[in-house]
């Protein structure tokens, strides 16, 4: 079972302080998406709105067809999974995960069905008589969305629950999840501030920052096309240069673009008629970045620092007039600090973000 959700104009304010304002989003039935934003963003405390934690003090949230900001969290029909995992020390892992059904009155055996059925999901039927003192970091977090699962909610609500797990368990636990989202198609909403758990576990992320939302999108979206200078550079790793602009000129189908330590750069790039270069950056990612062979001539890059990550290396290095640069080379390039490199740009990749942080695209980018 699950259901839509609809957050309508909701604001949150804590006295006069502002933590959220007016944030609108529509969630599909079975979909699974992701608030990612820095710490502060209001992500969390959206979340926990939906799951009634949180009083909203201004609109609407609905779970399906019904209204649910006016009900207590246990009759809103969802469930959430903790950044602790919260579970009962002197209980085994059927008893936490029963404990929820037993408060409300349903039955043994059907307690005893969901049970079963939720640790066969999560592959921890062989655990049910441990307590959690004997169990690792991964099997706790399993028990934690065990919880949740019995109470087959319209929509399950994580608050960065891997948070707590280490870099390979993380890895892991994120490709359960994905696929426990494949077996459940349950609508699933999930907080972090990880960018590699957005992208990899998002069927549309949205980008929180400064009370309000930046941006919703597939993680492809996000990351190819971003909406705002804030979305560039809080997608990525490395996060996306930006490079400032002297000035720019119309030139037949797009715009010529005078970008510091880069040149004249000839971009296919529609700009409203407004538009002005002052306070405006060029944006490229690092990988939109080549390093040309040897003998051939381009833009001219000093080599600052080589950061050598098996797959790939990343080149920190400056422009002719000291302005930082980023790029990206085949993870066997011979390059070292003090190399002079020619490079050259994609420039059906670039980006141009006005002072007001507004992203227009290159066509075909």
């Amino acid at each position: 079972m699950s259901a839509s959700i609809e957050i309508t104009n909701v604001s949150k304010n804590y006295g006069t302080l502002t933590v959220l304002d007016d944030i609108s989003l529509s969630i599909k039935p079975g979909e699974f998406v992701v608030f990612l934003g820095p710490s502060g963003c209001g992500k969390s405390t959206l979340l926990r709105m939906i799951a009634g934690l949180e009083d909203v003090t201004a609109g609407t949230i609905s779970v399906g067809d019904q209204r649910v900001d006016t009900l207590p969290p246990g009759k809103r029909g969802v469930a959430m999974v903790f950044q602790s995992y919260a579970l009962y020390p002197h209980m085994t892992v059927a008893q936490n995960m029963s404990f929820g059904l037993e408060n409300i009155k349903v039955s043994k055996e059907e307690i005893q069905r969901r049970v079963h059925l939720a640790a066969e999901t999560l592959e921890i039927a062989h655990l049910l008589d441990r307590k959690p003192q004997k169990l690792s970091g991964g099997q706790r977090q399993r028990v934690a969305i065990g919880r949740a699962i019995v109470k087959e909610p319209k929509a399950f609500l994580f608050d960065e629950p891997l948070s707590n797990l280490d870099a390979a368990l993380r890895g892991r636990t994120r490709l359960e999840l994905a696929q426990l989202h494949a077996r459940l198609r349950s609508t699933m909403v999930f907080v972090t501030h990880d960018q590699v758990e957005a992208m990899t576990l998002a069927d549309r992320i949205v980008v929180m920052h400064n009370r309000k939302i930046e941006q919703i999108g597939t993680p492809i979206t996000i990351y190819r096309r971003p909406a705002t200078r804030f979305v560039a550079g809080f997608v990525g790793s490395p996060a996306m240069n930006f490079i400032p602009v002297q000035n720019i000129s119309q030139n037949g189908n797009g715009v010529a673009i005078d970008a510091s330590g880069l040149g004249i750069l000839n971009a296919e790039l529609h700009l409203p008629t407004a538009f002005s270069p002052e306070g405006a950056a060029l944006g490229i990612r690092a990988e939109d970045i080549s390093v040309l062979p040897a003998g051939q001539s381009g833009i001219p890059l000093i080599v600052e620092v080589v950061e050598r990550l098996g797959d790939r290396t990343l080149i920190y290095g400056r422009l002719s007039d000291g302005t930082k640069l980023t790029a990206e080379a085949d993870g066997r390039a011979q390059v070292n600090a003090g190399d002079r490199l020619e490079i050259a740009l994609d420039i059906s990749a670039i980006h141009l973000f006005g002072a007001d942080g507004v992203a227009h695209h290159a066509v075909g980018g």
